[in-house]
C-alpha cells in the first residue's frame, strides 16, 4: 500500500521542483513544476473559458513526448506570459524538445500552461 509522503504533497516526489511565487496586492501568482529531466505529463481541459499553452501538445498523436516544466498561474489570460520566462530559462540551458540535434538549432522547451481567471478578486490589478 502507498503512503503519503513527508508532506503529503508535490513536493515529496523525487525528481520534481516546485517554486510559487505571489503578489499579495495583486492577489494572484504563479506556480512553476520542475522536473529534474523531461517527464511525461497529461492534461486534461474543462470548463467553459478555459485558458491554456501548449496543452494541445500534449495529445498522443504529436511528437511531443514530454515536457520541461509545468506553469500555474492567475492573471486570466496575461497569466499565461509567466511561462515565457520559464521557457527563456529553460532554452537558455539547453533544455527542451528536439526534433534532431543540430549545430545552431537551439531545443524547444515545452511548457505547458493554464491560468485561472482571478481579474475581479479584489486585488489591485494596475
Amino acid at each position: 500500500m502507498a503512503m503519503p509522503g513527508k508532506t503529503n504533497s508535490l513536493t515529496d516526489v523525487s525528481g520534481i521542483a516546485v517554486g510559487q511565487a505571489e503578489a499579495a496586492g495583486a492577489k494572484t501568482g504563479v506556480t512553476v513544476i520542475l522536473p529534474d529531466s523531461r517527464a511525461v505529463c497529461a492534461v486534461d481541459v474543462r470548463g467553459g473559458g478555459p485558458g491554456t499553452r501548449e496543452t494541445d501538445a500534449l495529445d498522443a498523436h504529436t511528437l511531443v513526448d514530454a515536457v520541461d516544466a509545468v506553469v500555474l498561474s492567475g492573471g486570466s489570460s496575461y497569466g499565461l506570459a509567466a511561462a515565457d520566462g520559464v521557457a527563456a530559462e529553460l532554452g537558455a540551458s539547453g533544455r527542451g524538445f528536439a526534433l534532431f540535434d543540430m549545430p545552431g538549432v537551439p531545443r524547444s522547451p515545452v511548457v505547458p500552461s493554464a491560468i485561472l481567471y482571478d481579474l475581479a478578486n479584489g486585488g489591485d490589478k494596475a
